[in-house]
């Protein structure tokens, strides 16, 4: 296995870095504060794109540094999920740089999905323009009224009637809902009560748009509403939607979930240490740069060990996520799961710690919007979360491990037995 970046993923990463530098570190504050201003407070009925971002995502395009994740050279970069990687990296150190690039979350997971699964038809309504950037679009998974955790808990409803579907019921944790941009949502509920657990679900197309579809409010994560974006909480009532809606056919919805979010976890985890990047170098900054009791605040209490060890997370981070993304391109996600779930609870664990180091560095600048550390902050605990918790995903990595054993434990009793 080698983690070389190829000529072309090199080729890209060189352009990335030289946009990074020259457009998006200069505009980093000045994007702060446009949000700030535009953007607060609960009623996102008044939220609106950041313009400095929207000038951005303008350049990107012009440059070719667009849709950089998708594996299809016609409509994306044409690089693997391995190839990918260390681009999601880089877009990680700044928290919105991802969509200059159209590479954010949840819409690189729904353009993935209808790529992979969608119709002509669904294609050319709904990802045609995802891929070019003139909508949002999101994904209504969570329920407030079940342990999420178990996916197979869900409860909103899928139902035939004639040549609709009628869906019912409350998701929330909804990324991106307030966007005023946010067109339409990829739906998950309970189609087929009596299917085994994981065919008893599909997924939907709906446009937001569509009588009964409720969005009741925007949930603050540590008190911040994440604007333009936010995370809501929406209602189906009697939606109604053609059939021509469904995604690949009823019963297929953990399907296309273990599809969408294989990839999209590696773009997670990367963009985690991408940002584990940033908090590292702020630290540095800060500990360079300030005094107290006569000596440099990184010579005091143990700070260069933290720091050290906090090269040590980010770097054995990289090495799983990387390997992890090797493992989907030459296996497949299926035989990869165990390598997901690790990286999914290593990288944003490490992501917290050095935040966390880096908010006591900067004291009470840590904690305010004056530094970007509270809003990393704020990430790394969610992603904690967000695909699944920590626990979900160490059972997964568990439950692989002693499928191991026992196949070792049986193959030694056979050959003991033969012999």
């Amino acid at each position: 296995m080698d983690f070389t970046p190829s000529l072309k993923a090199q080729d890209y990463l060189e352009r990335l870095r030289s946009f990074l530098g020259t457009h998006i570190a200069p505009a980093a504050e000045q994007v702060r504060q446009q949000n700030c201003s535009l953007n607060h407070g609960r009623d996102w009925t008044s939220w609106q794109p950041v313009p400095l971002v929207e000038t951005l995502k303008a350049k990107a395009r012009e440059r070719g540094l667009w849709n950089l994740f998708l594996p299809d050279p016609n409509m994306g970069a044409g690089l693997s999920t391995l190839e990918y990687a260390p681009l999601a990296e880089l877009m990680g150190g700044y928290e919105f740089a991802a969509e200059v690039f159209n590479c954010n979350a949840p819409d690189t997971g729904n353009m993935e999905v209808l790529y992979h699964f969608g119709t002509e038809w669904q294609k050319e309504t709904w990802l045609r323009p995802l891929l070019d950037g003139a909508i949002r679009s999101v994904f209504c998974m969570t329920e407030p009224g079940v342990a999420s955790s178990d996916a197979t808990n869900m409860r909103a409803t899928i139902d035939e009637d004639g040549d609709s579907l009628v869906l019912n019921g409350r998701k929330w944790w909804t990324t991106g809902i307030g966007h005023p941009n946010a067109r339409f949502a990829i739906f998950m509920g309970l189609s087929d009560p009596d299917a085994p657990p994981h065919s008893r679900h599909s997924m939907v197309i709906v446009p937001l748009d569509t009588p009964g579809v409720r969005i009741l409010r925007m949930l603050p994560v540590h008190g911040e509403y994440d604007a333009p974006y936010g995370h809501g909480e929406v209602t189906f009532e009697n939606v109604r939607v053609p059939k021509s809606h469904l995604i690949l056919g009823r019963g297929m919805g953990f399907q296309i979930a273990q599809g969408r979010l294989g990839p999209g976890r590696i773009h997670h985890c990367m963009r985690a240490i991408g940002a584990a990047e940033s908090a590292l170098k702020l630290s540095i900054e800060r500990g360079l740069s300030r005094q107290a009791f006569g000596k440099r605040l990184l010579d005091l209490g143990g700070n260069q060990e933290r720091l050290a060890r906090a090269r040590m997370a980010i770097d054995q981070a990289r090495l799983l996520t990387l390997y992890a993304a090797w493992k989907i391109d030459t296996a497949g996600v299926r035989h990869a799961m165990s390598e997901i779930s690790s990286i999914k609870v290593v990288a944003p664990n490490v992501l917290q710690q050095v935040v966390d180091m880096a908010i006591q560095l900067h004291g009470g600048a840590g904690v305010s919007d004056d530094t970007p550390l509270a809003g990393l902050h704020a990430m790394a605990r969610s992603l904690r979360l967000a695909d699944g918790p920590d626990e979900v995903h160490c059972a997964m990595v568990a439950r692989t491990e002693l499928r191991k054993y026992s196949a070792l434990r049986q193959n030694q009793e056979s050959s003991h037995g033969t012999s």
